[in-house]
């Protein structure tokens, strides 16, 4: 030991860091290229390109007999591939699996696995030979088409590539993980890209979309439904894409229920494992609705029956085992292939490009060898007949020969052959001499004549050699053409929770420290005008019910703050409760801020740009917006107004086309009517401008609505209960930022201004005292009334205030009218 250390004339001192990473780096190449990523020509990995090759050095063939698979592997692992058998075999039983392969490239005897993902059988049991279609991808491999490289050790010659007639990289699509990179081609069918390849042929310049006229998309093994196309056109332009697979299913009636059955299942997707996962969902009650799941499938085909309950709907069942289960997944597709040894991602053009090269390439090569074959054989019947035509002299020259070698330099030497010409008279038959025999050579020699001129022909010919092309296209198209197994719908919209959730009216309530709820709207009792009401939520001691209102489940929600941050939620995320329940606090629901406080609520079905959104705050500022500003909102929300120190918001409203002017109403019974024009929209963080000027120091802003058409009313409200009906036109029409005219006739008996509605005598109207009580009121019970005047008792408050308003819609099968007297009990 001593004596290694002390020579050091062996010893190379290297940077640790630099001889890891030049080992890595030659380790991930030999993976990419070697193991894990397919050729572009002739779409396989070298361990299938080697089975195959190995199958064919073997003789199993498509009409051979079977071959053990422990045969073939041996083979293959001996010959060409060191690496373990278990890789080997697992690469030979995808080749024969009919729902893993679009185009089988074995023909499997015994068992090779299930899509139940049942493991194949040991190799020592099953059998296996190639099929006709991994012919056709061997074809013309031994007229020097493709280059041969040697083997791991140097022993023997094995192909770079195969010749391949099938465009077996769309066809049978590939997928693997190799370092730092993978890919995931889908299958296709064989007639749709071999039609986009002749168009290709007579079309060079054709584009992608010319294509896409052909190749409509993956073409799945196990069928299903593909939604939407953007994700293949997508994959196809770029190289990269995702598509959603369905399963492919069908509604039986059986009796009084319905019955899903699953006809196909995704790409790749276990079907045991389906039915397990399925199951497991009706157990745990993720999927309500669902009886019994059987597998009924057999060697027909598949068939899952998943029995409903009566009173079941299949198509809500179905949406939501399409969102919880892998009946539906995402194929993300990479188009990312080997060419001149380096990996990348191409085209669907590219590919085809690419493979039509390679055709061209082995047509070239087989010509080539086919010519130089011909011409060596025209080369040795010319000698023949030279022969024949000087047979008497040839015979004696030979006779007179001591040996062959004389008798082969007199033949060249006489008559000008060539050392073959000469071996060939000499090792010609007497039998050649007849005159049936003489014919034969002639004919041969003219038929020779002929296909050198046509090979000849082909080499000088870039039209020929494509009609070549072409032609073996369609042949392959007609031996192979089968029937699309993937059905492709173009339009597709993402199954969202939504899908899941019935869309019906429902009252979301909020309290003054921020706990919110939603109540369906039919827990609310309709009450003659004058009623009680109804406890619409208990709270906490030191809290009460700030605000509410009326949407639908599926509507959005907008939250504008006091600092003028703006969040958004769906309504059906706010949890469902009881009508006495507290709720939950909304910053559980949203990334409010410890320090913000909401202070203006809407909803709205869609974020258009023709509608804009209006704020308004308490010191009589007005700002409008783009609604489309705040359709892509952060999960810290986005900044929708700048307000002063000293100001808030008090409402915002949804401003559309049919919005022709704006009314806003203070504390004090002052009131502004003006159109929406005066208030131009601004960018999003703007302040805003002023739409009221107050008379007095202590008033401010309680409410605002918009206004359509002069002749429309408006229903005013005032603490104590009082309200009255007075059209849009009895209010003065005034430029935005006037002082305004009075709203209400304001008196000890009816308190301050609370808000302002719209009138809309197919809605109620809902309204919420201060200790929580909410009544529904028939807008057509209220009387109407003048600009000037303070109308007639709404609700009964009694020493309680009214603090908030809003319409809703009537119910659709109201309840026996309560009495006006006492208070109504709660619900069960």
């Amino acid at each position: 030991m001593s004596d290694l250390l002390s020579n050091n004339e062996d010893i190379k001192e290297v940077n640790i860091e630099d001889s890891v990473k030049e080992s890595y780096l030659d380790y991930s190449m030999s993976v990419i290229v070697g193991r894990a990523l397919p050729d572009a020509r002739d779409g396989l990995k070298p361990v299938h390109r080697r089975i195959l090759y190995a199958m064919h050095e073997l003789g199993v063939g498509a009409r051979a007999a079977y071959k053990k698979s422990a045969r073939i592997v041996g083979d293959v692992i001996g010959k060409y591939h060191p690496h373990g058998d278990t890789a080997v075999y697992d690469a030979l039983v995808r080749m024969a699996q009919d729902f893993s392969m679009r185009l089988e490239l074995v023909d499997g005897q015994g068992n090779f696995g299930s899509i139940d993902g049942d493991n194949a059988a040991a190799m020592r049991y099953t059998e296996a030979r190639m099929t006709q279609a991994s012919e056709e991808i061997l074809r013309d491999i031994e007229k020097e088409t493709v280059d041969f490289v040697s083997n791991y050790d140097d022993t023997l010659k094995e192909p770079d590539v195969l010749p391949s007639r099938i465009p077996n990289l769309l066809v049978n699509g590939s997928n693997g993980i190799a370092v730092g990179m993978a890919t995931n081609i889908p299958p296709h069918r064989l007639d749709e890209v071999v039609e986009a390849l002749i168009h290709l042929i007579d079309h060079p310049q054709a584009e992608l979309e010319d294509l896409m006229g052909f190749v409509e998309g993956p073409d799945f093994p196990t069928g299903g439904i593909i939604y939407g196309k953007q994700g293949i056109i997508e994959a196809y332009r770029t190289g990269r894409g995702r598509i959603r697979v369905r399963a492919k299913t069908h509604i039986e009636k059986n009796k009084t229920k319905d019955v899903i059955v699953i006809d196909e299942v995704p790409y790749q997707t276990n079907k045991a494992r389906l039915v397990e996962q399925i199951a497991e969902l009706a157990k745990e009650k993720v999927i309500e609705g669902i009886a019994e799941v059987r597998d009924e499938s057999d060697r027909e085909g598949i068939r899952v029956v998943i029995e409903l309950k009566k009173d079941a709907m299949s198509e809500i069942v179905l949406n939501h085992l399409f969102k919880s289960t892998a009946m539906e997944t995402t194929f993300g597709i990479i188009l990312l292939a080997i060419h001149n040894k380096e990996p990348k991602i191409f085209t669907l053009l590219e590919l085809l490009n690419l493979f039509l090269n390679h055709r061209k390439t082995v047509v070239i090569r087989r010509t080539i060898f086919e010519l130089e074959k011909a011409k060596a054989r025209a080369h040795i019947l010319e000698g023949l007949r030279i022969a024949l035509d000087h047979i008497d002299e040839i015979v004696s020259l030979i006779r007179a020969s001591s040996d062959a070698k004389e008798a082969k330099e007199g033949l060249m030497a006489r008559f000008g052959l060539s050392e073959i010409q000469s071996q060939a008279i000499l090792d010609m038959r007497l039998q050649r001499l007849t005159g049936l025999e003489r014919e034969k050579i002639e004919n041969e020699y003219q038929e020779l004549l002929k296909e050198i001129e046509r090979l000849t022909a082909i080499l000088r010919s870039e039209e020929k050699l494509n009609e070549i092309i072409k032609q073996e296209l369609i042949e392959i198209r007609e031996k192979f053409s089968t029937k699309r197994k993937t059905t492709i719908e173009e339009d597709y919209e993402s199954i969202d929770i939504e899908d899941l959730i019935p869309n019906e009216p429902t009252v979301v309530t909020m309290s003054h420290r921020g706990y919110v709820k939603r109540v369906p709207l039919r827990s609310y009792e309709k009450q003659n005008r004058g009623g009680k009401g109804k406890i619409s939520g208990n709270t906490h001691d030191d809290d009460f019910i700030e605000s509410f209102f009326v949407s639908n489940t599926h509507d959005t929600i907008l939250f504008i703050t006091d600092k003028g941050q703006l969040y958004w939620l769906k309504v059906y995320r706010i949890p469902e409760a009881g009508r006495t329940a507290i709720g939950k606090a909304v910053v559980n629901l949203i990334q409010i801020g410890a320090d913000e406080r909401i202070m203006a609520t809407i909803t709205t079905q869609d974020f258009n740009e023709d509608k804009s959104l209006m704020f308004f705050t308490k010191n009589g500022i007005v700002k409008r917006s783009n609604l489309s500003e705040f359709k892509n909102i952060r999960s810290v929300g986005i900044r929708a107004i700048n307000l002063d120190d000293n100001d808030e918001l008090v409402t915002a409203r949804i401003i559309d086309s049919n919005v022709k002017e704006i009314f806003v109403a203070t504390y004090k019974g002052m009131c502004i009517r003006f159109p929406v024009e005066d208030t131009r929209e601004i960018g999003r963080v703007a302040r805003g401008v002023t739409g009221i000027r107050f008379k007095e120091d202590e008033d401010y802003v309680v409410g605002a609505t918009t206004i359509g058409d002069e002749k429309e009313e408006l229903l005013t409200v005032s603490e104590k209960g009082i309200g009255k009906r007075t059209e849009a036109e009895e209010y003065r029409l005034q430029s935005r930022g006037g002082k305004g005219v009075i709203a209400m006739k304001l008196t000890p008996k009816t308190g301050q201004l609370v808000g302002v509605v719209n009138v809309d005598e197919s809605m109620d109207l809902m309204l919420l005292t201060s200790t929580g009580k909410m009544i529904r009121v028939d807008m057509q019970t209220i009387r109407k009334a003048g600009r000037n005047t303070s109308g007639v008792i709404i609700v009964n408050v009694s020493d309680d205030k009214v603090v908030s308003i809003a319409r809703c819609p009537k119910e659709e099968n109201p309840e026996e009218e309560a009495s006006d007297e006492g208070l109504l009990s709660p619900e069960a």
